[in-house]
């Protein structure tokens, strides 16, 4: 059984105090989750979420990481810095990244592949436009992308990789798929891998949706057979929300 994985994405969110104070809320509410519990945060609150969160259930990551072990990056971080500051997970490749800073199927892919040699647990998004979707191109985009994400990653390595299907059109819009139009997309991301890598790894991986999750539709959601969890963007940022998510992934 794959286990569900809910994830906070709170994006250019919280100061580190703000931080460790959500995180000291969310502690008590998600103790009992049976699912993993992760929050992904700005570089800057990674040292205060995760002292805040020790000994607790709740698992860190960041936003982002770059290809190069070092050098003339400025501003970005390696997976080797993010591993030494405490982080398991890191999203790759979210419609923010690739709107507004240029990432594109390549970069997600030398990313993804730097971030499972440090060690650490990619978040993968992939999603289509509104347009491309009124095209009707969503599964071979969502294939193109899956395909050249996981170019090169191993299928030991693939063990430690998520796929979030984030539709661009349902992020921070208040606009959500439906929970049929998720599982299908969720289906074929499974469908692909399972032709990259075999049934077993396709049904061993954990496939989640983002995309205005919250807390009124999650329980529709994550009730589907290949929804596996949720990257949660806006609801991550107050904790009684999150948590109400959090128990419908650990009911669903």
């Amino acid at each position: 059984m794959r286990k569900a994985i809910i994830a906070g994405n709170w994006k250019m969110n919280k100061t580190p105090a703000e931080a460790a104070a959500l995180v000291n809320d969310l502690k008590p509410l998600v103790k009992d989750a049976s699912c993993d519990v992760v929050v992904c945060v700005p570089a800057v609150d990674i040292a205060a979420v995760k002292a805040a969160a020790e000994g607790s259930n709740i698992h860190v990551g960041a936003e982002n990481v770059h290809w190069a072990a070092s050098g003339a990056y400025t501003g970005e971080l390696s997976a080797e810095m993010l591993v030494a500051a405490g982080v398991e997970y890191v999203i790759i490749g979210h419609s923010e990244r690739r709107q507004y800073f240029a990432e594109t199927d390549e970069t997600v892919n030398k990313r993804a592949k730097a971030a499972l040699a440090g060690g650490l647990k990619p978040i993968i998004c992939v999603g289509e436009s509104l347009t491309q979707r009124e095209q009707g191109v969503t599964e071979e985009l969502i294939r193109m992308q899956v395909k050249i994400a996981l170019n090169g990653v191993t299928a030991d390595e693939l063990k430690n990789v998520v796929i979030a299907y984030e539709p661009i059109w349902a992020i921070g819009t208040g606009k959500t798929a439906t929970a049929d139009q998720a599982e299908e997309v969720c289906a074929a991301i499974r469908k692909v891998v399972g032709e990259l890598y075999g049934a077993d790894a396709a049904k061993a991986l954990t496939v989640q949706y983002g995309g205005s999750m919250n807390p009124k539709n999650a329980e529709e959601l994550l009730s589907k057979p290949d929804v596996d969890g949720g990257l949660i963007g806006g609801a991550s940022l107050k904790a009684d929300q999150f948590a109400v998510i959090v128990e419908a992934a650990t009911k669903g």
